[in-house]
């Protein structure tokens, strides 16, 4: 895949998962990687999280000789950093990785983290092996970063155990948003997350559950796709992506609830690997045409 152009903004998706990677011959239709988003923006490449999607991702950065990425992690549970250590471009000398993170309850920094995680006797490796130059930066939710110029990565907290952070990434006056993971109370609407969604062009959402399911699975931190519905059409999103599919959900499930959810809102539909969506930068409006003559 082509790198996006300066002033592009492209969103591709690399793994939609959650919990486990696709298990057996009837988890492969939508892909079996676990999360992983790149957005790419003003001719900057932003990853959020680092699951086994972000594996093949990144053999085409290396392929690509891309020098420059930031990754955001919504968290740092395993789907959404397994594939981390795997990732080529951190071993690739002359390149520059920003690893960026804001949910850590506990105080640790950013570099820490990543350290915990590679380390024995869970790997045979830890992150002084890197070859890039890896800045680490860590956040609070709340914050408005700004990875390159005229982006802005608007961050809030969710309600997930351990904390997590969602997304809001505005360029070109288009803007994507990355919500997982989080769980809704039932009857009420979570005023931070619905200012992500807010006129949104593409919003990925947490809908590992159906709205039946919610009681059972109380307090593991996820949402259902009937809340993305609610959330979407309150805040006039204009494409909502189902995301974090339950492992326990099959082809069959996963393209039933794409059925469902089409028909309560025309603009849903199941995330999968290499999904692409292109957001053209909204046109500025035309002078009065006596300013543009002064102005010749």
């Amino acid at each position: 895949m082509a790198a996006a152009g300066v002033g592009g903004f492209e969103v591709v998706v690399w793994g939609a998962r959650g919990t486990l990677p696709g298990c057996g011959p009837n988890q492969v239709a939508f892909g079996t990687e676990t999360c992983c988003v790149e957005m790419r923006v003003g001719g900057r490449r932003l990853i959020f999280d680092a699951g086994t999607g972000i594996v093949t991702l990144g053999r085409e950065m290396a392929a690509e000789e891309v020098r420059d990425i930031d990754i955001f992690f919504s968290h740092a549970h395993y789907d959404h950093i397994m594939g981390l250590p795997f990732f080529v471009p951190f071993y690739k000398p002359g390149t520059r990785v920003s690893v960026s993170l804001g949910h850590m309850l506990d105080g640790r920094l950013a570099g820490e983290l990543v350290a915990d995680l590679m380390r024995a006797p869970f790997l045979p490796i830890g992150p002084k092996i890197f070859q890039a130059e890896i800045e680490y930066m860590t956040f609070k939710p709340g914050d408005v970063l700004e990875p390159g110029p005229g982006i802005a990565v608007k961050t809030a907290r969710l309600n997930h155990p351990n904390g997590a952070v969602g997304f809001r990434v505005e360029y070109g006056g288009r803007a994507a948003a990355y919500v997982t993971d989080t769980e809704h109370v039932p009857g009420q609407t979570d005023k931070a997350v619905l200012s992500l969604f807010r006129n949104a062009d593409v919003v990925f959402y947490d809908t590992s559950y159906t709205e039946a399911e919610m009681a059972k699975f109380k307090g593991f931190g996820h949402s259902s796709w009937e809340e993305g519905v609610r959330l979407a059409k309150a805040a006039n999103t204009k494409r909502l992506v189902l995301f974090h599919h339950s492992h326990m959900r099959d082809d069959d499930a996963l393209a039933a609830i794409e059925r469902e959810a089409k028909a309560a809102f025309a603009g849903a539909v199941v995330g999968r690997t290499g999904m692409r969506f292109a957001l053209e930068p909204v046109p500025e409006p035309a002078r009065p045409r006596r300013e543009a003559e002064r102005v010749r």
